[in-house]
């Protein structure tokens, strides 16, 4: 009787700006018998550059990293690679960014804190075109898909949900108590980047001074980490 042939293993893409947690991804999705790691880069720009010599099955990548961040690299992916399945791997809150990652093309959203087999889960349920959220995320979404307001999902029924993706990722670290030059060490751009972008967050949300907004952004992060 023949043999049955092995199923080739699956190709996933890093995208991670922390070498070590790249190397330490590395490894670990190399110890599965279905998958394997073929390329990585630290940046959106050198991801997708690769990605499209690469043709990887998944893309596993953070938020936050140097100029176009995670939530923008996803919709290009997604624009440039629609087969490609992706998870979302970042610090950032799930009550933050896990909705709009799933908006830009995500199947999947872990947060760095979980155990890395989360990860694995998450890629090996985006093989078969499922979701992985936390179930709180998961309500959140049903009660919206319903018209009700989730007190765990305050972005979507505040003015918040006006600002950009990048400009969220500002309102977020300034909340946490970031200034302007920690902000643009953080993103990998300059402080008048991240200065032009707090004055958009103040106009949007009509904010006249930087304490008013310093303010309201450490309330709000409260809120959604806390789950209010």
């Amino acid at each position: 009787m023949a043999k049955k042939k092995a199923e080739p293993k699956k190709r996933i893409f890093l995208v991670e700006d922390h070498e070590v947690l790249r190397q330490g991804l590395r490894l670990f999705i190399g110890q599965e018998s279905d998958m394997e790691v073929c390329g990585e880069a630290g940046n959106a720009v050198d991801a997708l550059t690769a990605i499209t010599a690469l043709h990887p099955d998944a893309v596993v990548t953070d938020i936050s990293m140097p100029g176009t961040n995670g939530i923008e690299f996803l919709k290009n992916l997604k624009a440039r690679h629609p087969e490609i399945v992706a998870v979302v791997l970042s610090m950032h809150d799930e009550n933050i960014y896990a909705e709009r990652a799933l908006r830009a093309g995500a199947l999947g959203y872990v947060m760095k804190k979980e155990s890395a087999g989360e990860v694995l889960i998450a890629l090996r349920k985006a093989f078969k075109g499922e979701r992985h959220v936390s179930d709180k995320v998961t309500g959140g979404l049903l009660l919206r898909a319903l018209g009700r307001p989730d007190r765990g999902t305050l972005a979507a029924f505040s003015p918040v949900e006006l600002l950009s993706d990048r400009e969220l990722e500002v309102f977020e670290r300034i909340g946490r108590g970031g200034d302007t030059k920690s902000i643009a060490n953080a993103l990998g751009v300059s402080p008048k980047t991240v200065e032009t972008h707090r004055m958009h967050i103040k106009d949007k949300l009509q904010i006249k001074t930087m304490s008013e907004l310093i303010q309201y952004a450490a309330v709000w992060v409260d809120r959604k980490t806390s789950g209010e």
